[in-house]
């Protein structure tokens, strides 16, 4: 099996892992399907092929649990279904899928349609929108309003949108480092362990107060607390809807955000796109968006496709509990095995000039679908994300609903740079709302 270059004394690949992140996973498929990595002296496989992926996702997904990532993440974030293993994680996402059902997400698109609402209504003309915060709010208040309709709630929101982004930002740092790194008395460290101490005392207080209001509330919270075992009859114990919280706060709340982010920075950057995408907004004359609406939407259900292939997570884990056999590559249990959702989705063999933006790569009806395992933004198998759909209508509607009154215009001399941490993130995204006659 080759050995990606790089690889340093003690420290192995995860000095050029964190340096160089998308040069050095995107350089990985010219070595091979699978190619062997060092994370310290840690080995592990890195999977380039999307065939194999698949196998790890879907075909054999059973045969694989979390990695190294998720077990460094465990100790702080519990064992959510996003961390969780087995028979267990299985139990949980039954548990919790009700709460995602297609009729609880058609009521959770109201209050999507309202926060953007809001959130537009905030703006005045010509104003210079920090987009990437303002999208960080929506996406927040989102996310905690459709968790959460207890007193507490509020305050949960706001100390998610103030803990988030440092749990999400160093936690990837961390997981890809040597342990003593954690240990180290460092201000990312500090950031870090207080972020989370605070998450975990307002989830918790939120939790106790949604078990002394039973009954469904609507929201997702409620939901999590009514579940019971099929078998059992048992509920979640506090501290294990404690664990599922923090996972939806962790999935719904960052990469929603970027994803709208990164919506509004490209049509800015391609006024055909932004012409077309204004054109069928307006055929739905402004009015507050439903769920039915987002089927509606071809042209944005196709931008939105796009930014999720460009955008993606940059690093995905997993870990073999058995023997695998990946493409004639014999993997013994307990074996680190890796791949990158974002040098998947900037294959040329799989996506022509991949680095322009073209909405129009997903019609149907000119393109073939790229092969299973090259599109991965929600993961995929037993163990895609449980909001995909939550999220997909998020940007859905949330995009058009600020689309039908303003335009987004970049700042001149203000430029944007990618900067990587276990996603993309802007440096800054500044734009100019400029009212829309319609």
């Amino acid at each position: 099996m080759p050995v990606a270059p790089g690889r340093w004394p003690v420290l192995g690949h995860t000095p050029s892992l964190l340096r160089h992140r998308f040069g050095f996973t995107s350089s990985l498929a010219g070595h091979g399907d699978v190619v062997k990595v060092y994370l310290g002296p840690l080995p592990a496989y890195m999977v380039t092929s999307p065939r194999l992926i698949h196998q790890i996702l879907v075909t054999d997904g059973k045969k694989f649990d979390k990695g190294i990532m998720f077990d460094r993440f465990r100790p702080f974030f519990g064992n959510g279904i996003a961390m969780s293993n087995g028979p267990f994680h299985d139990r949980q996402r039954r548990l919790m899928l009700p709460a995602f059902h297609v009729s609880r997400i058609a009521d959770y698109a109201t209050v999507m349609s309202e926060v953007a609402q809001a959130i537009a209504e905030s703006w005045q003309a010509n104003q210079v929108v920090e987009v990437d915060q303002a999208m960080l709010r929506l996406s927040v208040t989102v996310a905690g309003r459709t968790l959460f309709t207890t007193e507490l709630g509020a305050a949960a929101i706001a100390e998610a949108q103030r803990s988030m982004p440092v749990v999400i930002r160093q936690g990837m740092v961390r997981a890809l480092s040597p342990g003593f790194v954690t240990h180290l008395p460092i201000p990312g460290n500090r950031r870090f362990d207080q972020a989370i101490q605070r998450l975990r005392a307002i989830v918790l207080a939120v939790v106790a107060e949604g078990r002394e209001q039973p009954g469904d509330r609507g929201d997702i919270l409620s939901m999590l607390l009514a579940a019971r075992d099929e078998d059992t009859g048992e509920p979640m114990t506090d501290q294990q809807v404690h664990d599922e919280v923090v996972t939806l706060l962790t999935g719904g709340i960052e990469t929603t955000a970027l994803a709208l982010t990164w919506f509004f920075h490209e049509i800015g950057r391609h006024p055909g796109i932004e012409e077309r995408w204004h054109a069928e907004v307006d055929r739905l004359r402004g009015r507050p968006l439903t769920y039915q609406d987002v089927a509606k939407l071809p042209y944005t259900n196709r931008i939105c496709k796009e930014v999720l292939r460009r955008y993606p997570i940059w690093l995905l884990m997993r870990r073999t509990n058995t023997d695998v056999d990946l493409g004639g590559t014999l993997v013994p249990p307990a074996t680190e095995v890796a791949f990158s959702p974002h040098a998947l989705h900037h294959d040329e063999r799989f996506y022509p000039d991949p680095y322009r933006f073209d909405p129009d790569r997903w019609d149907t009806a000119k393109n073939p679908p790229p092969p299973k395992g090259a599109y991965v933004p929600f993961s995929d198998g037993s163990r895609k994300c449980i909001g995909n759909h939550f999220a997909f209508a998020e940007m859905a509607i949330a995009t058009a609903t600020i689309g039908s009154r303003w335009r987004m215009v970049p700042v001149p001399d203000r430029p944007v740079r990618i900067k990587v941490t276990g996603a993309a993130y802007p440096s800054q995204l500044p734009m100019t709302a400029v009212p829309r006659a319609v």
